[in-house]
């Protein structure tokens, strides 16, 4: 039950900061080294996708075959991920968000590791193609309440009028999990082809070890949230949060899926898609498949800047403006964008990276990180994050790579395919900040929805 009456909104009063300042820099510290490793999971795999995994484990199905089953073990990935937010968000509600956060950041770790160590087809036939799809649902499951996890995390114990700031700090985490990444990519693809499908395309993976070893150290020494501690000492943690979410918070949860739309399918169509695009587009960018490498290497820097800049203004002026001029902006790029794609001039391939990522996609990022934690009640808060933000994961960041490439191949490779897809997962962010209420400033131990 939700304490005797819904009309009780608060446990506690919340007022400047809400930890001690040593709380708040491991707790900033702990998000951020989490967002590095999914984000380099991320990146790595779907580079790898894009580059190497087609011919590696799917090399019968012929080179357009192969390269849309590699697609679809990344798409996998999304798919498993609302199961793991499902689960992971009812044990952060229910037990807590640190025990989560241990948790998570070692099975994707883990599994990033695995992949490093997978036979080939040449080696083992399908084999290698059906462990590739194992650990990718295994790093899904783990990956689907890690960002959950992070910005519940952040927001419950930032100061409230610079919560915009504070939640967007763990996500400069995403940018360095993508500088890893990209940056890994792009000097191994320096190398002579046959040494990169031999031994050297495992390199990133084992890597991920060294991140997982750092990241369990600092959440070890983790407190938990002050929201949930006062939730635990009012004997009001609910045993179901999921069944609370369904009855309280369906509309809230159909809005964070909107928002994500535009952010988290444009995110794949840069990251992923248009790599895919360049590097099999004939005639536009010859032999060269490492320059999407290198333009996310530097998107991801500026990137980093700039999600930490949006959300600081999230606080300034509101989480839903900002949001809705963000998802404004990516619309309005998106047929110039890719166009400029197709006239085989790296410095405007890099430029429009840059724009796309840095300015398009974190403008939704920004406000976003705090306004997703901000629109549930404390009881099963984080189990609506997780869904929300996974259930838009399966719907744009999954499908996007794999239907894209789909729709690629069957136009000829055509730009517009890119273009089109890109407008309309941000016009659908765009509408749906009319339907989104300002939770700036809003009280995290409220039991109530924003509303």
């Amino acid at each position: 039950m939700l304490v005797t009456t819904r009309t009780k909104t608060k446990l506690a009063e919340m007022d400047g900061a809400v930890v001690e300042p040593e709380q708040l820099r491991r707790a900033t510290l702990a998000s951020s080294v989490g967002s590095a490793l999914e984000y380099y999971d991320f990146y790595i795999y779907g580079l790898a996708s894009a580059l190497i995994f087609g011919p590696l484990f799917f090399k019968p199905l012929g080179e357009s075959g192969a390269l849309i089953a590699s697609f679809a073990t990344y798409g996998v990935g999304f798919a498993a991920r609302p199961f793991g937010g499902i689960f992971f968000g009812f044990i952060g509600d229910r037990f807590g968000r640190k025990m989560v956060l241990l948790m998570t950041i070692g099975m994707m770790g883990l599994a990033s590791f695995a992949i490093g160590l997978l036979p080939t087809f040449e080696q083992a036939g399908m084999l290698g193609a059906v462990l590739l799809v194992v650990l990718r649902i295994i790093q899904g499951l783990g990956a689907g309440a890690e960002q959950a996890g992070a910005t519940t995390l952040i927001s419950e114990v930032a100061p409230p009028k610079r919560r915009g700031y504070f939640a967007s700090l763990p996500f400069v985490g995403i940018q360095l999990g993508t500088l890893l990444g990209a940056g890994t990519f792009a000097l191994i693809g320096m190398a002579n082809k046959s040494v990169l499908e031999g031994w050297l395309w495992r390199v990133p993976f084992l890597a991920s070890f060294i991140l997982i070893i750092v990241a369990v150290f600092i959440r070890l020494r983790l407190k938990e949230t002050p929201v949930f501690q006062e939730l635990e000492k009012h004997k009001n943690v609910v045993k179901n949060p999921v069944g609370e979410l369904w009855k309280h918070s369906k509309k809230n949860v159909l809005v964070g899926i909107g928002l994500r739309m535009g952010e988290n399918g444009n995110s794949s169509i840069y990251s992923a898609l248009l790599i895919s695009f360049m590097s099999v587009k004939e005639g536009v960018f010859p032999g060269d498949k490492f320059i999407g490498p290198v333009g996310l290497l530097i998107a991801a820097g500026f990137a980093a800047v700039m999600v930490v800049t949006f959300g600081a203004l999230s606080d300034r002026i509101g989480r839903v403006k900002v949001y809705r001029y963000g998802a404004l902006f990516q619309a309005i790029f998106a047929i110039p964008a890719f166009y400029l794609v197709t006239l085989g001039n790296v410095t405007l391939v890099w430029a429009v990276m840059v724009v796309g990522i840095a300015l398009g996609v974190q403008s939704m990022l920004g406000p976003q990180c705090p306004l997703l934690p901000e629109l549930f009640g404390s009881q099963y808060r984080f189990t609506g994050v997780a869904l929300s933000r996974e259930l838009s994961a399966v719907l744009a960041g999954g499908l996007v790579p794999l239907v894209g490439v789909a729709l690629l191949a069957a136009t000829g490779n055509s730009w517009v395919v890119l273009a089109v897809y890109s407008l309309v997962l941000a016009l659908i962010s765009f509408i749906t900040t009319f339907f989104t209420p300002e939770t700036v400033g809003r009280d995290l131990l409220s039991l109530e929805d924003a509303k």
